[in-house]
C-alpha cells in the first residue's frame, strides 16, 4: 500500500527564512529545531527550538544566537546521558567574510532549560548529525581540504562532547551531509550527499566496530538526507530530491543499495531537510518549504 498523508500543518513562519529542520520526541513532548535568518545563505542565522505537547499548538522554548556566527543545520538527538542534545554548525564571519567553522552543542534535561552552546571537535569540522547506539554517539564530519577535495570521516563519543575518529570514509564527489543509523543486530547504514560527479547520494553499510564500509549509489541526488529504522527493521528515508526536474521533499524506502521514493510531500522551491520520528504507528516529519511563499516549517504525519 502506498504511504498516505494523514495531516499537514505549517508550524512556524515568523522569520523571513525558516529552514533546515530536525525533530525529536522527548519526555512526552515534540521538539522541532530550525534556523531563522534573512535568507538561505549569506546572512547570520540563529537556531530556534519550538515544542508541543499535542503536535498542534507550538511555542518557542529556546533561541540560540552568536555574534558574528551563522548558526545552521540544527540536529536533535538523545545524548548518552539521555538528555536532549542540540547539535549546530557554526560558520564565523568577520566584516562579511567567511573566516572558519566549528560545531556547537547544547544540552537540556527538561527541554526548556538549555546549557550554553560549546564548541566541539576542531576548526573546519562540520559534524552534521549524530545518532546514539549502545551508549555512544556516532556522527559524520565533513571537511573542505581544498575547493576540489572534501573529506568525510566517522566519529564517536561517550558523552556527545568529546569525539574520536573511527575511520575515514572513502567517498568521492565532494561528500558532505551524512546521516548514520543502526539496526538491532549492530549493522550501521549511512547516506552521504555528494556535490560532484553524478551528484547521487551514496549508501554505505558496515559492521561493528565500523572500520570499513561498502558503498552503493542511491540513484538520487539527496539534499539534507535523513532516514530512520523502524521497529520491524525497515528503513525509510526522506530528502530533497527532484521530481520532473523540480525540487520536492520525498519519502521512500532505503535499502543497502537504493533509495526508492514512494510519496511526495507538499513542497517546492527552496525546501527539504526533514526530521523524522516514528511514533504511534505513524511517521512524523518536519521539513521546510517555500511552495506557499517564503520558506516556512511544516509538520506532517504519514501512514506507511
Amino acid at each position: 500500500m502506498k504511504p498516505r498523508i494523514v495531516s499537514v500543518q505549517r508550524i512556524w513562519d515568523e522569520a523571513p527564512h525558516c529552514a533546515f529542520t530536525d525533530l525529536a520526541r522527548f519526555r512526552q513532548r515534540w521538539y522541532c529545531a530550525f534556523r531563522e535568518a534573512e535568507d538561505h545563505v549569506g546572512s547570520l542565522g540563529r537556531i530556534r527550538v519550538i515544542a508541543s505537547a499535542d503536535a498542534r499548538s507550538w511555542s518557542s522554548v529556546a533561541l540560540f544566537t552568536e555574534r558574528g556566527v551563522d548558526l545552521r543545520d540544527p540536529k536533535l538527538s538523545i545524548a548518552p546521558d539521555r538528555s536532549l542534545m542540540l547539535l549546530m554548525g557554526g560558520s564565523a564571519y568577520s566584516a562579511g567574510k567567511y573566516t572558519g567553522r566549528q560545531p556547537r552543542v547544547a544540552f537540556s534535561t527538561d527541554g526548556t532549560g538549555w546549557s550554553a552552546p560549546r564548541r566541539i571537535m576542531t576548526e573546519g569540522d562540520w559534524l552534521w548529525r549524530v545518532d546514539r547506539f549502545e551508549g555512544r554517539s556516532y556522527g559524520v564530519s565533513y571537511r573542505l581540504i581544498s575547493p576540489s577535495r572534501w573529506v568525510v570521516s566517522l566519529h564517536d563519543s561517550p558523552d556527545g562532547v568529546g569525539y574520536g575518529r573511527v575511520c575515514t570514509l572513502h567517498v568521492g564527489g565532494k561528500p558532505n551531509e551524512a546521516t548514520i543509523r543502526f539496526f538491532k543486530d549492530g549493522r550501521a547504514r549511512m547516506i552521504v550527499r555528494r556535490e560532484a560527479g553524478d551528484r547521487q547520494a551514496w549508501i554505505g553499510e558496515s559492521r561493528p566496530p565500523y572500520p570499513s564500509w561498502t558503498w552503493k549509489s542511491s540513484g538520487h541526488g539527496m539534499g539534507g538526507p535523513n532516514f530512520i529504522v523502524l521497529p520491524d527493521g525497515r528503513a525509510w528515508a526522506s530528502a530533497r530530491t527532484y521530481v520532473d526536474g523540480e525540487p520536492r521533499v520525498t519519502i521512500g524506502t532505503l535499502s543497502a543499495s537504493r533509495y526508492t521514493p514512494a510519496i511526495e510531500l507538499p513542497s517546492g522551491g527552496d525546501c527539504g531537510y526533514p526530521g523524522l520520528v516514528w511514533h504511534g504507528g505513524l511517521l512524523w516529519v518536519s521539513y521546510y518549504s517555500s511552495h506557499e511563499g517564503r520558506a516556512s516549517v511544516f509538520f506532517i504525519r504519514v501512514r506507511l
